[in-house]
């Protein structure tokens, strides 16, 4: 029963991780993006997405309590689970160490993240999150520096957890298929990390 319970929540926080919060990042990172065409575009960009109908809804919803029940559930699998070296070779046993690194350092990330963003305009120290927020939280270097190594952190973590989900879900199981998805991942990565590194550099 407790083993059945386990593998149950992992299947939950795997699949969490890639639908909706993969999707969310993606989304997000893509409106970030828009920073790179000009403040207008940014902050249309941003207020489309701070006015979208149910809003509240979906972001409790489909953001917020996915993303809560994945941090911790992560971070319990980050303080107990141990490498298998006889199963996966050293690349991806570095990369299991990566991805619980990188999803402990998210925690705090996001959480200040959500803070300096949502937070201030849900207690009305400002009307929107928009363009010139950012500018004034990027401005500072070391801010720039933090936010930099989080957007690889999310992307670096996205794309290993993706790889990690094709095989729990029994989608690549072949040693090819599973060569095949980590090219696809790194691409994510790289992709994803070149979208988000360029939006942050917009602000500044």
């Amino acid at each position: 029963m407790l083993e059945n319970r386990e593998f149950l929540m992992r299947r939950l926080h795997s699949l969490l991780g890639i639908i909706p919060i993969g999707l969310f990042l993606t989304q997000h990172l893509i409106v970030n993006h828009f920073a790179t065409q000009g403040v207008e575009a940014f902050n249309t960009a941003s207020h489309f997405m701070a006015n979208l109908p149910f809003v509240i809804f979906l972001e409790i919803f489909v953001i917020y309590l996915p993303l809560l029940y994945h941090a911790f559930y992560g971070l319990y699998i980050a303080f107990t689970s141990k490498n298998n070296v006889g199963k996966y070779s050293y690349l991806r046993n570095t990369l299991f160490v990566a991805q619980r690194y990188t999803g402990v350092f998210l925690v705090i990330f996001i959480a200040w993240h959500v803070f300096e963003t949502r937070f201030q305009v849900a207690i009305g120290n400002a009307a929107e999150a928009d363009f010139n927020m950012m500018e004034n939280i990027l401005s500072n270097p070391a801010m720039l520096a933090f936010y930099i190594v989080g957007v690889l952190a999310a992307t670096f973590h996205l794309a290993n957890g993706l790889w990690s989900f094709l095989v729990t879900w029994g989608i690549t199981q072949s040693e090819k298929a599973q060569r095949g998805a980590t090219y696809f991942t790194l691409l994510v990565f790289v992709v994803l990390s070149i979208i988000g590194i360029r939006a942050l550099f917009a602000f500044v």
